[in-house]
């Protein structure tokens, strides 16, 4: 099974988000990815197989099978794209369990049509406000996770959230977000998610289907940049449709090979 690493909303190796492509030769029990993606031990490990046509793509992080992933995708039109298997000028559409995604190679950046997420505000639950430790200037929660909006740039990189907490959650994960405080961006936000596995996702694209929305209404601006202040940290470009966000990153492969199962 061909396998490569790629690095998302990056440009530079060791930074963004880290996920791995494994290229299938045919059908897998979902058993089978489950124990690839722990063993491979990244973030998301995306899984792409040609059918019928069609490019399938699944997403596994170390202990469970995910619905979305917006840097899974980035990773897999990457490989298909670098590989040669996919000419750069043709759109990718993968079929998935959130439906049809399409990716598009614009100028070195990888563009994502994802669905747009919208949050509805809502009144935060006591264990939330617990876990994260700040007063929130705003608390939404959408189909998967909490948005919640703080007061600067520093309280987002600052905070400590317990996770043991957050993971008690009846959501996916938790948003926390704050309007930039330079001009290079308009927005910075953070990520965890430990119900799927992961304490803090270093960048994660489905989260801003959701944020893209949201500050397109705060700032009345329909294109954002975004950094997500992870340790390793990353850039997106949102482009807020009616129904859709474009999410735009770019991407490096930093290791290719093949798996012996």
């Amino acid at each position: 099974m061909e396998m490569s690493v790629i690095n998302t909303f990056t440009e530079q190796p060791f930074r963004g988000n880290p996920a791995a492509v494994c290229l299938l030769t045919g059908e897998k029990e979902s058993k089978r990815m489950q124990l690839v993606a722990k063993e491979i031990n990244l973030p998301t490990t995306a899984f792409i197989h040609f059918t019928n046509h069609q490019w399938q793509l699944r997403w596994f992080t170390t202990t469970t099978e995910i619905p979305i992933c917006g840097h899974g995708t980035l990773a897999s039109a990457y490989f298909l794209w670098e590989k040669g298997l996919i000419s750069k000028d043709e759109v990718i559409s993968f079929q998935t369990k959130s439906g049809v995604l399409k990716a598009e190679f614009m100028d070195g950046w990888v563009q994502l049509q994802f669905p747009a997420m919208l949050e509805l505000k809502t009144n935060p639950p006591e264990l939330l406000l617990e876990a994260l430790g700040v007063q929130p200037v705003y608390v939404g929660r959408s189909q998967l996770d909490y948005l919640v909006e703080v007061e600067s740039e520093e309280m987002v990189r600052d905070l400590k959230p317990n996770i043991e907490l957050i993971a008690q959650l009846p959501v996916r994960g938790v948003i926390v977000t704050s309007p930039s405080k330079t001009n290079e961006f308009d927005f910075i936000s953070r990520f965890f998610s430990p119900s799927h596995g992961i304490i803090e996702d270093y960048v994660n694209g489905s989260s801003h289907c959701c944020l893209g929305p949201y500050w397109k209404r705060r700032l009345n601006k329909t294109e954002l940049t975004a950094y997500q202040a992870s340790e390793r940290g990353g850039i997106l470009k949102v482009k807020v449709l009616d129904h859709n966000v474009i999410l735009s990153g770019q991407a490096v492969t930093i290791f290719e090979g093949k798996l012996f199962v």
